[in-house]
C-alpha cells in the first residue's frame, strides 16, 4: 500500500495516474477532497481508499503496518500568500508530524520540497546538503520548504529511506483548479485561445532581454517518473533537484505553445508587476548530477515536446491525466 498526500493536487493526481500505469492500485489518498475542482483530477484513476487530510496523521499512526511508502505532497504552494502562520501548520509543522510517524515505523518517505527554496539564486542550485542554511527564499512559502529541508538535515532520526525532492517550474495536465498559481505554459494557452497573442513580462535586468528570462520547465510526467524511481529503487537518501537541467526562455515557451495550437506566433511585452517585481527569478536552472548519481537514467522531456503534448491531448479537450 502506497500513500500519496496532496492526492487530488497537481502533481499527487499525476502521481496516481503513474503508480496506476505501472500496476499500483492499492493507494491512500489524503487530501483536502471538499475542492470539486481539485477532485475531478481523479477521474479514471484507481485507489483504495480516500482519507480527510485532518484525519490522515492518526489514521497513519493506526495502520502503519499497512504502508510500504509514502508519497507526501499535499502543501500550501500559493507563494503570493503572506500569512507565515499558515505555512508554519500546513507545511513545516504537518510535515514535521508525518516525518516523526515515518521514523517511529520505519516508513520510506519522499516529500516535496521546492526549487523556491533557491530564492534569487544567489548561492546557485546546487542540491548540496551544505546549502540549505545558506539560502534566502523570497516568500514564505519558500521559506517553509526550505526551514522542512533544513529541519530534515539536523534531525538525528530519519526513516530509513528518504528523499525530499526540489521541484522546479512543473507543467502538465490536471493543474485546472490551481488559477493564478497554475504553469505559465496553462496560461498561455489560454490567453492565446482568447486573444490570439501572448503577454510576457518585460526584463527589468539589464542583463536579460525582454523574454529572455529562464526557468528549468519540467513536464509533470518527467516528474512522476522521478518518484516512481525512488519508490521502487531506494538506492540513496538526500535532498534531490528535480529539473530537466536545462534553463530555457519564456519566448521559448510561447513559441512553442503557439506551435502546439498551430497559429502564427504575436508575443506582447509589458511591465512586471511592482509587488513581484523585486522578488522576480530571472534564472533558474537545475544542476541533476546528484539524480543521476542515485541511478537515474531517464532522459527529460524537451520543452517543444512536453508543451506539444500537454495543448494538443489535455488543454484542448480538458481531459485529465485519468483520461488519456
Amino acid at each position: 500500500m502506497i500513500v500519496i498526500t496532496g492526492a487530488a493536487g497537481f502533481i499527487g493526481s499525476n502521481l496516481v495516474a503513474g503508480l496506476n500505469r505501472a500496476g499500483y492500485r492499492d493507494l491512500i489518498l489524503a487530501d483536502e477532497f471538499e475542492n470539486k475542482e481539485k477532485v475531478r483530477n481523479l477521474r479514471g484513476l484507481a485507489w483504495t481508499e480516500k482519507i480527510d487530510r485532518r484525519d490522515f496523521l492518526s489514521w497513519l499512526r493506526k495502520n502503519h503496518l499497512l504502508v510500504q511508502f509514502v508519497c507526501h505532497l499535499g502543501a500550501r504552494t500559493d507563494t503570493t500568500e503572506r500569512r507565515r502562520e499558515i505555512f508554519d501548520t500546513l507545511n513545516t509543522g504537518y510535515s514535521m508530524e508525518l516525518w516523526e510517524i515515518c521514523c517511529d515505523y520505519g516508513i520510506p518517505l519522499v516529500y516535496a520540497s521546492s526549487a523556491a527554496t533557491y530564492g534569487a539564486g544567489e548561492y546557485g542550485f546546487s542540491d548540496d546538503h551544505s546549502l540549505p542554511p545558506l539560502l534566502n527564499p523570497l516568500n514564505p512559502y519558500g521559506e517553509s520548504k526550505n526551514d522542512f529541508d533544513k529541519w530534515v538535515l539536523d534531525s538525528q532520526r530519519k526513516p530509513w529511506f528518504w528523499a525530499g525532492l526540489k521541484f522546479f517550474n512543473v507543467y502538465g495536465p490536471n493543474e485546472y483548479h490551481k488559477g493564478k498559481m497554475a504553469s505559465v505554459v496553462y496560461h498561455a494557452y489560454n490567453q492565446i485561445s482568447n486573444t490570439a497573442k501572448m503577454k510576457l513580462f518585460r526584463s527589468h535586468d539589464s542583463r536579460y532581454r525582454d523574454g529572455a528570462q529562464k526557468r528549468d520547465f519540467i513536464y509533470v510526467k518527467d516528474v512522476v517518473d522521478v518518484i516512481l524511481f525512488l519508490v521502487e529503487n531506494r538506492s540513496r537518501s538526500g535532498i534531490f533537484n528535480v529539473g530537466t537541467g536545462t534553463a530555457r526562455t519564456f519566448l521559448d515557451l510561447a513559441e512553442s505553445t503557439f506551435a502546439a495550437m498551430g497559429m502564427e506566433k504575436e508575443i506582447e511585452f509589458i511591465d512586471t508587476p511592482a509587488e513581484i517585481r523585486d522578488n522576480y527569478q530571472y534564472f533558474t536552472c537545475a544542476p541533476m548530477e546528484k539524480l543521476a548519481a542515485a541511478g537515474y537514467r531517464k532522459p527529460f522531456t524537451t520543452l517543444e515536446e512536453g508543451v506539444s503534448e500537454y495543448v494538443r491531448s489535455y488543454l484542448s479537450g480538458r481531459k485529465y491525466a485519468g483520461e488519456v
